[in-house]
C-alpha cells in the first residue's frame, strides 16, 4: 500500500510541475520551489536526526532518513500554489487562506500515521505538524514579499537614473 501511496504522490506530482512553472512569475515560482525545499529539508533532517519522526518506507531509504519526496517535491509544490492562490491578498486573507493546506495537511499526516507505514510520529502530534506547516507557509510567503519588494525598490531605482 505504501508504494503505491508514494507512486501516486510522485504521479501527481509530475504532472502537476508543467502547470505551475508557466508564465511571467516562472523565476519567482522556482525561487519558491527551491527555498521550500531546502527549508522544508532542514526542519525534516532536524526532527528525523532528534528522532521525533521516523520514515520506515520512503524513497531511496538508504542514501535519505527523510522522505525526499515530501521534502523537495510535494511540499515545495504546495508552497507554489499556496503563493499564487494569497499573491495580492492582506495579512488576514493570508492567515485563512494557509488554514486550506495547514488543517488538510496536518489531518492527512495523522490519518496516514495511523494507517500506513510511510511514516511513524514518536515525538510528535498533529499540532506539531499544522505548526511546522503553518511556519514554511509563512516564512515562504514573507520571502516573497521580501522579493517583492526588492523587485518594486529596483524598479524605482531604475526610474530614478
Amino acid at each position: 500500500m505504501e508504494k503505491k501511496l508514494l507512486n501516486v504522490l510522485t504521479a501527481l506530482c509530475i504532472v502537476s510541475l508543467p502547470f505551475l512553472f508557466k508564465g511571467s512569475k516562472m523565476r519567482e515560482n522556482l525561487v519558491i520551489f527551491f527555498s521550500k525545499g531546502v527549508l522544508s529539508t532542514l526542519i525534516d533532517a532536524y526532527v528525523v536526526g532528534t528522532k521525533r519522526i521516523e520514515y520506515p518506507f520512503r524513497p531511496l531509504a538508504n542514501i535519505f532518513k527523510t522522505n525526499i519526496l515530501y521534502d523537495m517535491v510535494f511540499f515545495p509544490i504546495l508552497s507554489v500554489i499556496w503563493v499564487k492562490i494569497s499573491y495580492n491578498d492582506n495579512f488576514g486573507k493570508i492567515l485563512l487562506k494557509s488554514l486550506i493546506f495547514s488543517v488538510p495537511m496536518s489531518i492527512g499526516q495523522w490519518y496516514f500515521e495511523k494507517t500506513s507505514r510511510l511514516f511513524k510520529w514518536k515525538k510528535w502530534t498533529v499540532l506539531h505538524t499544522f505548526g511546522s506547516v503553518s511556519f514554511t507557509l509563512f516564512t515562504i510567503r514573507a520571502f516573497v514579499g521580501l522579493i517583492k519588494k526588492l523587485d518594486k525598490f529596483k524598479s524605482n531605482q531604475n526610474i530614478t537614473d
